[in-house]
């Protein structure tokens, strides 16, 4: 029995029993904006059956259990033979069992793949962050694989198919496979034109031997990786698989775990390769960056679509709590400043997926072969991939602890899984190039191809008119852009101008006008403050709350 002070009373309800997807208006309207009127019909069925799912308490428990019994490494056997395995709790496989099973490594070619993978990837990323990083790069792999068509016969059709084995065995034994990257070395970060990881060529041709380290081996679990090393022609891109043709395994000595900030559910390794680690080639000797940037390019994407998943779960966690908590004579959703925080965290959110989605859609339209518009699709993507890397995911670790803030002492508690939301928020702004890193990009994209700033400047064109901050906006970054000189040192300025600029064109076409009119008011038209919650209180912030609002 209970003592009686021990009356629990003023406590909001578990989030759960709901359905992830269509509570979330931002992602379900950009669905059916984005796919094509043949394609809605199925792709609600799955995104519903999916975000039911992920919005159950069972799967919620899965993404807990994950992160609280985290991957361990087994160097060896009990007879001390080398093993080099990574043992996860059943909880990792069944969430990503169902996240393959949902085709959330399969995009390419399929008609609307692209947004309808990211829908998904937004969803099941909001109960669980971890065990998207091989989802990533699995779906990621499929242009790098491309290059050399004998290898993407084999292991293409694997990597997309939806059906998940973590059994290692050769891939003509599996019915799916998850692929991994391992790029980074302890004396060149993201400069991998440092590398030393050395591949010697075999008799047969296309095939060599490695030897060397990597830094940093994302999903160390997974059944091939895709390698940078030095060849005799330059940097190359390798294909080093875990187990062999023959059944034997590979030799893929996994040294440690990185222990982490967040993303505790994800194995990441150092790998060493002791010069009989068996790789293919693909592509041509001495362009191994190019041919793996196809890969890069796809992750920071995800980079985007994780962040916004985060931004989406931290404001829904918010206005969850503030709507059933009372305090200083009603609910806090009610109170006028916290009203406005919600509300402004909500239009972060909204923002980052409407602008997530947007890239996504251009990944459909580009994926094709033909000019025109898909060239331009391309040329956008080129530029406004970056732009939206270094933003959003430099935006969602002060929205996520604000969003903390709004469920007080209760949201510093690691049951309310706001603490695991706030050490996975920094993770997409390091992985695949930290800010810096996307900053220049940015400015690289305006300096060699101008192609993408021509798609840029349509694609903000389409809004032009439509809000007078707006096109004041688009007028300053006009200005930012027709001079160069000394650019470097302004790169994220000009990167963060870009984003945001796009954010707004994107709101204002598509968004409610109540979205639109507060973004553009405090974001472009500078009636707002560092801080959240400093919006103008003449918007419609109970309409924007509100729409963030998850009914259970």
């Amino acid at each position: 029995m209970a003592p009686s002070t021990h009356t629990v009373t003023n406590q909001a309800p578990p989030l759960v029993g709901h359905d992830v997807f269509t509570s979330d208006r931002a992602l379900a309207e950009a669905v059916e904006r984005h796919l094509a009127p043949e394609l809605l019909a199925e792709a609600r069925e799955e995104l519903e059956l999916l975000g039911r799912a992920n919005g159950s308490a069972q799967v919620r428990e899965w993404g807990e259990r994950a992160n609280t019994h985290p991957p361990r490494l087994r160097t060896h056997d009990r007879y001390g033979h080398r093993i080099d395995e990574v043992e996860f709790d059943p909880a990792w496989h069944r969430l990503l069992g169902k996240s393959v099973g949902a085709g959330l490594t399969d995009a390419w070619g399929r008609p609307g793949g692209h947004v309808r993978r990211a829908a998904g990837f937004l969803v099941v990323s909001q109960v669980e962050a971890g065990h998207g990083c091989p989802l990533s790069m699995t779906h990621a792999a499929v242009p790098a694989l491309r290059v050399e068509p004998e290898l993407a016969e084999v292991w293409e059709p694997a990597a997309t198919a939806h059906l998940y084995d973590p059994e290692l065995r050769p891939v003509a034994e599996k019915p799916g496979v998850l692929l991994g990257m391992a790029m980074t070395e302890k004396q060149g970060g993201s400069d991998v034109r440092a590398n030393t990881t050395e591949a010697r060529p075999l008799a047969a041709d296309g095939e060599y031997v490695l030897t060397g380290h990597k830094w940093f081996c994302s999903a160390p679990m997974s059944d091939a990786f895709l390698v940078l090393a030095q060849a005799p022609g330059g940097l190359t891109c390798f294909l080093v698989p875990r187990v062999l043709a023959d059944g034997s395994r590979n030799a893929f000595a996994l040294q440690r775990l990185k222990d982490k900030l967040g993303n505790r559910s994800n194995a990441s390794a150092e790998v060493e390769f002791d010069g009989t680690t068996w790789a293919r080639r693909v592509g041509e000797e001495g362009r191994g960056l190019r041919t793996i940037m196809g890969m890069v390019a796809a992750t920071r994407l995800d980079c985007v679509l994780g962040s916004a998943a985060l931004m989406r779960q931290a404001v829904a966690q918010a206005v969850h709590h503030c709507t059933y908590r009372s305090a200083f004579g009603g609910p806090l959703s009610e109170k006028p400043l916290m009203r406005n925080v919600l509300a402004d965290l909500a239009i972060e959110s909204e923002a980052a997926t409407v602008l997530g989605m947007r890239l996504a859609a251009a990944y459909d339209a580009g994926d094709t072969d033909g000019g025109g518009d898909a060239g331009r699709e391309r040329a956008f993507l080129r530029i406004a991939v970056p732009a939206a890397k270094y933003w959003v995911t430099k935006r969602c670790v002060p929205m996520v602890a604000e969003a903390l803030e709004c469920l007080g002492g209760n949201g510093y508690v690691e049951e309310s899984g706001m603490p695991r939301l706030l050490r996975e928020s920094p993770l997409n702004s390091v992985w695949e190039g930290s800010g810096n890193i996307q900053a220049l990009d940015v400015v690289r994209a305006l300096r060699t191809e101008p192609a993408s700033l021509d798609a840029l400047l349509r694609e903000v064109g389409a809004a032009r008119g439509a809000d007078h901050r707006l096109d004041r906006a688009i007028r300053g970054l006009l200005v930012e852009l027709a001079d160069l000189e000394g650019v470097e040192a302004r790169a994220r300025r000009l990167a963060e101008r870009v984003a945001l600029v796009l954010q707004g064109a994107l709101l204002v076409r598509w968004a409610p006008p109540e979205v639109a009119d507060a973004f553009c008011a405090s974001r472009l038209g500078g009636d707002g403050g560092a801080a959240f919650g400093t919006l103008p209180h003449t918007l419609d912030l109970r309409g924007l709350v509100e729409r963030a609002r998850i009914e259970v």
